[in-house]
């Protein structure tokens, strides 16, 4: 063997990469184990308006565990978002000694349900937290089965557009388990539009309505408790102690 120098170039060369490589693998237990090196500093990006100091010294100490290089950002990422309002988390270090965290809250848009203490963000998405007592009236109300609050918070602007010319607002939509639709306006007035109809769809019917509002419906002493839009051709009206067809 020592008279063939490439095949101890090669051994050589081979040696080299092992200690290498060991050298590496030492240096990295090193670096998860050392004691030193840890994060001192924890830095948000953005403000959080609706998470509590409280709330996150509650979670965050325990998912802070090992060193700059130890820490699992898996772990501190889920642990924010078990708060409330917490939406999306993204985790990463900074050297030498910093971790930043960029947190997306819930947007709030709607409340859900019945007094179960959920709400809808901008995404569609339901959560459950504690609103503000100045903003629950404020906040539309959207009832429907489970899955469905897109679908509700969508139609709900649609409503909401199609009610502006009326100076008119929804306050409440419902979906029920029919796949029925009915809606609330802000002056008590019930508006009960059905299942879609291959016919006559939803908004077309709607906006029927809405055309012949101002003369057949505001101009009359008493605003009907419940409208029935279900008619292909045409709708009904009832007030307290009375009914009536247009």
């Amino acid at each position: 063997m020592w008279n063939k120098p490439q095949l101890l170039n090669a051994l050589s060369d081979l040696l080299i990469l092992a200690a290498a490589a060991a050298l590496l693998a030492a240096a990295t237990v090193w670096l998860v184990r050392v004691p030193s090196l840890p994060v001192r500093q924890v830095v948000f990006v953005e403000a959080l308006p609706q998470t509590k100091r409280a709330e996150i010294e509650a979670v965050l100490p325990a998912a802070l565990r090992g060193n700059f290089f130890s820490l699992n950002l898996e772990t501190v990422r889920a642990a924010m978002e078990t708060l409330p309002w917490v939406r999306r988390v993204e985790v990463r270090r900074v050297w030498p000694e910093k971790l930043e965290l960029r947190v997306e809250e819930h947007k709030a848009v709607a409340r859900w349900g019945d007094g179960r203490g959920e709400l809808v963000n901008t995404h569609g998405e339901v959560f459950a937290a504690l609103l503000p007592e100045e903003a629950a009236p404020q906040m539309p109300v959207l009832f429907g089965p489970a899955g469905t609050a897109a679908e509700v918070l969508r139609r709900y602007g649609e409503f909401s557009d199609a009610f502006l010319p009326l100076g008119q607002q929804p306050v409440a939509v419902t979906l029920s388990p029919r796949l029925a639709w009915q809606l609330k306006l802000k002056n008590g007035m019930a508006v009960d539009m059905g299942r879609e109809q291959p016919k006559a769809p939803i908004g077309l019917r709607l906006q029927r309505f809405i055309e012949v509002y101002p003369e057949a419906v505001a101009k009359r002493a008493v605003l009907p408790t419940v409208v029935d839009l279900r008619y292909p051709n045409g709708f009904a009206i009832k007030v307290v102690g009375e009914a009536k067809g247009k």
